[in-house]
């Protein structure tokens, strides 16, 4: 479904990303491990259309994505969920949720099919739908941002660090959220540093170091991995 072949990401002289290949298969769950200053979200950018690479190809289905815009990776079904949330505060909860269907302005009837399908994932969108979506607690803001994402209709979704500030039990449940999204169809790119839990529901994950990646294996594998332990789960 995906694939990246070398791919090179320089900021100036500074090259960001280096001698990236990877794939994600369609209907997989890919975990993204690293350290801040990793590069993954460097990396996730460059899928997104929002950097691009200095060499290397970053193919999605029957599309290269190396000279799209952003909006047109969008529409090709690649959908990112930023680090950080990057909500519009003031506006609504359903405000936001809809700014992810802009792509598909022109079908109401599926927008507000997909709406559905996004409270169902996060009954309580539905009664904090008025409220401004700064008012709400970090977990219900990442609910937000990730419904969002959901209402463009990702075929592949890119999660960029969402267990980052949320409390224990609130991050379990993001976790339950995301292996649930996969089940129903949508592949799944999670960075994180949360290993342990990234890697409990994953299929496979790569490892990042320095703007390389260094590793990958199955879940088992990596679980199992004594240097994956010492970095990002604890020995």
């Amino acid at each position: 479904m995906l694939r990246l072949d070398h791919v090179d990401v320089c900021y100036g002289s500074f090259k960001a990303l280096s001698d990236i290949s990877m794939t994600v298969d369609t209907g997989e769950l890919v975990v993204l491990l690293g350290a801040n200053g990793a590069g993954k979200s460097t990396l996730f950018k460059a899928i997104s259309g929002l950097v691009r690479p200095a060499s290397g190809d970053i193919r999605f289905e029957d599309k290269h994505l190396n000279d799209m815009k952003a909006s047109a990776v969008v529409s090709a079904g690649v959908v990112q969920c930023a680090e950080g949330r990057e909500l519009f505060p003031q506006m609504s909860v359903l405000q936001n949720l809809m700014m992810g269907a802009y792509v598909h302005r022109r079908d109401s009837a599926g927008n507000k099919k997909r709406l559905n399908e996004v409270l169902e994932l996060f009954p309580i969108l539905n009664d904090k739908a008025d409220q401004p979506a700064g008012s709400l607690s970090g977990g219900q803001q990442q609910m937000v941002a990730i419904g969002r994402a959901m209402m463009s209709r990702p075929r592949l979704l890119m999660l960029d660090e969402p267990s980052l500030g949320l409390a224990p039990l609130v991050v379990k449940q993001m976790f339950e959220i995301i292996q649930q999204i996969n089940s129903l169809g949508t592949t799944v790119l999670l960075a994180e540093q949360n290993a342990f839990a990234a890697l409990k529901i994953a299929d496979r994950a790569y490892v990042m170091e320095n703007g390389h990646l260094v590793l990958e294996g199955d879940r088992e594998m990596m679980l199992g991995n004594e240097q994956v332990r010492k970095a990002y789960i604890g020995a």
